[in-house]
């Protein structure tokens, strides 16, 4: 009967032990990682506070106003093209210039690739002739600055003929004078967005047809061109949707009842839509992140860093939540904003049942004084802009080139000479064998060449091509406002980045190889 009690009494005393030998708070890694990480935050917070406010009393001191009033207040600006040429407020004028980059950057990206393609394709060409032209554009283009190539094409464009009928290599399709290039446009008209539904009905049933020729493909082994019969598909609806366009304009009567709907609801719903978004999507990832590192017996092992993850998506939802329900400008901008989008789409639906998706207009010219000029019904290219786009697009077209050069040369030899052997055409052999390899090799690079186009077309202000640094520096040379602007340019290309970042990234992960 004596064991039991001196088992017991060993036990307690070996707790006991273990309790007086636990390492102490300021010598547990534990306890001064955690204490480390939060303090240093304080610190960098703190030193942020501290650095901001400094400036905050310098520029104070200075009657340096860093305000952003003057989005809204008139201005005296005048630009030489875009959506608003003479813009009401300062941020209008901005906008003008926002549009005018974005409009240079994504056509420079599209004509670049396809450019930069035949240029890669011609480097590697067994033909001499070619081979040396696709090496000398490149070799010239990368090595000449780009500030001197635009100015270059601006003086060979200011060199050119006046404005005349006969100013073109095609009398009235296609003009080329001093006042830059006029060609002919084809644009939305009034039933683009009905016709538009259509194409996205077909979008859905191409889908549906891609995976079927997909299952026939795999359960039989014949080539059913999935590819090709889900573009057949959206191009048919397409064709259809020319004429029965007019069915879908009721939509219009459904936005303008979505933005009734906007205008009477209180500023409360938007901010617990946006709380619940964020401690819904902090949830799910925190949910995802453990059941990520669960082990498949249930046990859950976190390290230090894991549990700081898990903590610092909490409190982000929270800081959220906080902002959104002590911020309520925001839940109103949301509001009036949506109503105001839904109102436009509204007006787009609106509109005569015979109305065409698109329509077209050659270029013309017109005389209002003493010297003729282009008209407002051709596709014209300003001296700036032309410029600018021939520079950004040759330029950027030679690394494209090295890109897929390179990408091409990664790709194993015995691969062509494999498709050779089987009875493809050279043409063949690239399109289905060499260039979707090649294209994971020449993605990556090739998406940092659109990031470096998109930041070069704020040099567009030599050549006085109305972007979004010329609209800005005009701007705060007459507000005075220089940091808030500068800040919005840095916002806006910022986020030009990100975007572009994103698609390329998508594409970039869903061409990679999967292991099986």
């Amino acid at each position: 009967m004596t064991q039991p009690t001196h088992s017991s009494s060993t036990g307690s005393s070996n707790t006991h032990a273990a309790v007086s030998a636990r390492v102490p708070l300021w010598r547990d890694v534990v306890v001064l990682k955690w204490v480390t990480q939060v303090a240093l935050l304080a610190v960098v917070l703190g030193t942020m506070w501290f650095l901001a406010s400094q400036a905050g009393d310098n520029l104070r001191a200075r009657n340096i106003n860093t305000d952003f009033d003057f989005i809204e207040r008139p201005v005296d600006i005048q630009l030489g093209e875009g959506i608003d040429t003479h813009p009401d407020t300062g941020g209008r004028a901005l906008w003008t210039g926002m549009v005018n980059t974005l409009r240079l950057s994504i056509a420079g990206i599209a004509v670049a690739t396809v450019l930069g393609v035949i240029v890669g394709l011609a480097r590697l060409s067994d033909n001499w002739l070619v081979s040396r032209l696709a090496s000398t554009w490149v070799e010239v283009l990368r090595n000449v600055p780009l500030l001197v190539q635009m100015i270059f094409y601006f003086s060979v464009l200011t060199t050119l003929p006046r404005v005349g009928l006969d100013t073109g290599p095609i009398n009235g399709w296609l003009h080329i004078s001093n006042k830059g290039i006029s060609m002919p446009r084809v644009f939305i008209a009034d039933g683009f967005y009905q016709w538009l539904v259509v194409v996205l009905i077909g979008a859905v049933a191409a889908r549906f047809v891609h995976r079927r020729r997909t299952r026939i493909h795999d359960e039989t082994g014949a080539n059913t061109s999935p590819m090709l019969w889900a573009i057949g598909t959206v191009a048919l609806f397409g064709l259809v949707g020319l004429f029965v366009h007019p069915a879908f304009s009721w939509l219009g009567g459904v936005f303008g009842a979505v933005a009734e709907l906007l205008d009477s609801l209180p500023v409360i719903v938007p901010q617990v839509v946006l709380a619940a978004a964020a401690i819904g999507l902090a949830a799910r990832w925190i949910l995802r992140f453990l059941a990520a590192h669960r082990s498949a017996r249930g046990h859950l092992a976190l390290t230090d860093d894991d549990w700081f993850r898990v903590i610092f998506t909490a409190a982000a939802s929270l800081a959220i939540v906080f902002l959104v329900v002590r911020w309520t400008g925001l839940s109103s901008w949301i509001l009036n904003s949506g109503r105001d989008l839904f109102h436009v789409i509204e007006a787009k639906f609106d509109v005569d049942g015979a109305a065409r998706p698109f329509d077209a207009m050659r270029p013309d010219i017109v005389q209002k004084g003493k010297f003729p000029n282009y008209g407002v019904n051709g596709l014209t290219l300003s001296l700036g802009f032309a410029a600018v786009f021939f520079g950004v697009v040759f330029y950027t077209s030679a690394f494209i080139g090295e890109n897929v050069r390179g990408g091409i040369l990664a790709v194993p030899k015995g691969q062509t000479e494999a498709a050779l052997a089987v009875g493809l055409t050279r043409g063949q052999v690239i399109r289905r064998v060499v260039l979707p390899q090649a294209f994971r090799i020449i993605l990556p690079p090739t998406g940092n060449q659109y990031l470096n186009l998109t930041k070069n077309t704020s040099l567009a202000i030599a050549v006085g091509y109305s972007e979004i640094v010329q609209v800005g520096t005009t701007v705060f040379n007459q507000t005075g406002r220089t940091l808030p602007v500068v800040a919005i340019w840095m916002l806006f290309y910022l986020s030009c980045s990100l975007t572009i970042s994103v698609i390329v990234n998508w594409f970039n992960v869903r061409m990679q190889l999967v292991e099986r």
